[in-house]
């Protein structure tokens, strides 16, 4: 009787009834093996409370030790008024993002490049002639302008269309241009008060009024219902700023019109490039934005050096006018050309693939130790042929660092290049405001710069990676151990459309899994339909989105709400996989790393200890793939082999559509 197949064939044994039988306990290893299980129980070590205090303790020490250093180096109550406001600024920015619900991380990418547009106010501030510009300063400054306004354009009505595809129908009517009040009597007011002469302190004060509806637009994304307010808020804020600086500059009509061709120009490119731009095309086309604040940036910093230059050996501020200038033109090279690698990876221009040339490492080093001595140089003379040399040189070397560092990074990484990039436009635009001690133009640099580093962590964070290990093309996760992968042996279950759509019918908790191959197929539209039918039918159906699904944050949430997937049953990763046992069947579309079991189960694996969404612990899975290749990260995937596990291999497209329409069948005999 000790025997489990014989228990399980006796019904009575000696008069007494023995069914039905013990459940047998399975003998296979759990989800979370040995090596996973060491993993775990070194990750879980008791935490040195003293090291972390200690830590902690240095970082504040470090912290307000640089701020008392600033005030010592101060050259004046002007910018220790800005570096006040940048601090501010930093804090609100940060404090904001983290509110910014992760279903709309990709509108707040493009609500920040709209408002990254704002370093046309650099560009208003150095121009001048008449109806056109008559010196090299005063075209740089108006070529800044104008490619600042494509971003202006563009990024908002590419918001405004994300942000409408979330909207359902039962939701209440809007009446947005009733915000048109507000915007017109503030605008209004100002320009009264601004034409008469006597109030020199209102051009400040529309300064935080723009900066304060910037901070709206971002604070407006924490949730989709305040989101389109948040976009207007936005257009309120840029559109403020550029009429305040409309009336510090008090151009002449002749330079007005310069002004006003320059920029609306350079809107109406913006406008018709988000017009045509495919929900596919988001990523790319949020790079191409980056390339364009990058040169904004470098173009307004050139300009700015020549027109300041003279006055630098009678100007207190001067050093910190260079540093800034320096900065600018260094962070502006590199964001402008890596957006533009990061462009042509994302359009298929260039091959995805990391390109890890011979002595990377040292070639970046090197390139930043040619960076630093060009600053060297360019600090020590006020000589405008020196300084406009070492300039170019910092521009040169920046744009070569730029390629380098983006193109030794692949396609798996994209959603943390394009945040860092995002995060680099913002700092440039600060460098810029501490040129031109700018208020507005801080503020707004440290809500983007706030916002690019703060997805930046949570996308390397997403991928148990650090931000140094992604950005220089590295290697494997924090938990990677370093030793030979785990062999992966097995033969994979294939299953057709029939029978899948029987395991759905059968099935009453189903969960989505969608990643990039859903993106490239264009699929969501037939799987938003083939949910519909199966919720009015009855069944529970949810889609799990890990975070750095896609090619930037929030790409698939996108890609769902266009297709009209309510946004209700789209859910993150952390709040799927708690409830993960109760699925009945799981379904797989195009996603392939961030359901990897290997990265809980084999500690040498180079996605070892990245957080996956556990499909593998649902009743049934069912893998949608084109083939049984590997993802990204090149790791073979152990689910494909799992005994609860079937592959439904072909086109996403064609084969979301054969379910649809067997399932209609289905439910039409």
């Amino acid at each position: 009787m000790t025997d489990d197949v014989v228990r399980g064939s006796v019904v009575t044994h000696e008069g007494q009834k023995l069914w039905p039988p013990p459940k047998i306990a399975d003998p296979s290893p759990p989800a979370g093996s040995k090596a996973a299980a060491a993993v775990a129980k070194k990750e879980e070590a008791p935490p040195n409370y003293f090291r972390e205090t200690l830590r902690d303790s240095f970082m504040y020490t470090t912290g307000l030790g640089s701020v008392l250093g600033l005030g010592l180096a101060s050259p004046n109550s002007a910018f220790t008024t800005m570096v006040t406001t940048f601090g501010l600024a930093g804090i609100v920015g940060y404090h904001t993002v983290w509110g910014v619900t992760p279903a709309l991380h990709s509108p707040l990418m493009s609500v920040t490049n709209a408002i990254s547009g704002i370093t046309a106010v650099g560009g208003m501030l150095l121009m001048g002639g008449g109806y056109h510009p008559t010196n090299i300063i005063e075209g740089l400054a108006a070529t800044a302008a104008f490619i600042s306004c494509i971003n202006i354009g563009g990024g908002f009505l590419v918001t405004q269309r994300m942000l409408d595809m979330f909207r359902r129908p039962t939701d209440p009517p809007e009446y947005r241009y009733l915000y048109g009040i507000p915007a017109a009597v503030f605008l209004g007011g100002y320009g009264l008060a601004a034409q008469t002469g006597a109030y020199p302190d209102i051009h400040q004060m529309t300064y935080l009024a723009a900066s304060l509806c910037c901070v709206g637009a971002l604070t407006g994304l924490s949730s989709q219902k305040t989101s389109r307010i948040g976009n207007i808020l936005g257009m309120i804020g840029v559109s403020s700023g550029i009429a305040a600086t409309l009336g510090i500059v008090k151009p002449s009509n002749e330079l007005l019109t310069q002004m006003a061709v320059c920029m609306g120009s350079g809107g109406l490119i913006g406008t018709v490039m988000a017009k045509k731009m495919e929900v596919t095309d988001l990523p790319q086309m949020v790079a191409l934005f980056h390339s364009l604040v990058g040169a904004a940036a470098v173009i307004t910093c050139l300009a700015n050096f020549m027109a300041e230059q003279p006055h630098f050996d009678t100007d207190p501020a001067a050093n910190v006018i260079k540093t800034a200038l320096f900065l600018g033109t260094y962070i502006g090279g590199v964001t402008f050309t890596g957006s533009l690698v990061a462009f042509g990876k994302l359009q298929g221009l260039l091959d995805s693939s990391p390109l890890l040339l011979p002595g990377r490492h040292v070639l970046n080093a090197s390139l930043l130790a040619g960076n630093i001595g060009a600053m060297g140089a360019y600090m020590m003379t006020n000589d405008m042929t020196l300084g406009m040399s070492m300039l170019g040189a910092t521009s040169t070397l920046s744009a070569v660092m730029g390629v380098t560092l983006t193109a030794a990074i692949g396609g798996a990484d994209m959603p943390v290049v394009i945040t860092v990039l995002n995060s680099y436009s913002g700092w440039a635009l600060c460098a810029e405001g501490f040129m031109l001690d700018n208020n507005l133009m801080t503020i707004v640099g440290a809500l983007i710069g706030s916002s690019g580093a703060i997805l930046s962590y949570i996308m390397c964070k997403a991928m148990n990676r650090s931000l140094p290990n992604v950005i220089l093309g590295g290697y494997g996760t924090s938990s990677y151990a370093g030793g030979q992968a785990m062999k992966i042996e097995g033969v994979h279950k294939e299953i057709q459309v029939p029978d899948t759509v029987d395991l759905m019918t059968e099935a009453k908790n189903i969960l989505i899994v969608p990643g990039y191959g859903l993106c490239v197929a264009k699929a969501q539209y037939p799987i938003a339909e083939l949910v519909t039918l199966l919720k009015s039918k009855g069944k529970t159906v949810k889609f799990g989105i890990h975070p750095v699904a896609g090619r930037m944050p929030g790409q698939l949430n996108v890609l769902l709400a266009e297709a009209g997937v309510p946004y209700d049953i789209v859910h993150e990763m952390d709040e799927v996989n708690p409830e993960i046992n109760d699925f009945d069947l799981t379904l797989v579309i195009g996603a392939n790393d961030t359901v990897n079991s290997a990265a809980e189960e084999d500690p040498n694996s180079i996605i070892a200890g990245m957080p996956v969404i556990r499909v593998w612990l649902t009743k049934q899975v069912i893998v949608m793939k084109r083939t049984l290749g590997v993802g990204y990260a090149a790791v073979d995937n152990p689910i494909f082999f799992k005994e609860n596990t079937h592959m439904l291999l072909g086109d996403a497209k064609k084969t979301c559509d054969a379910l649809l329409a067997k399932a209609k069948e289905h439910y039409e005999a």
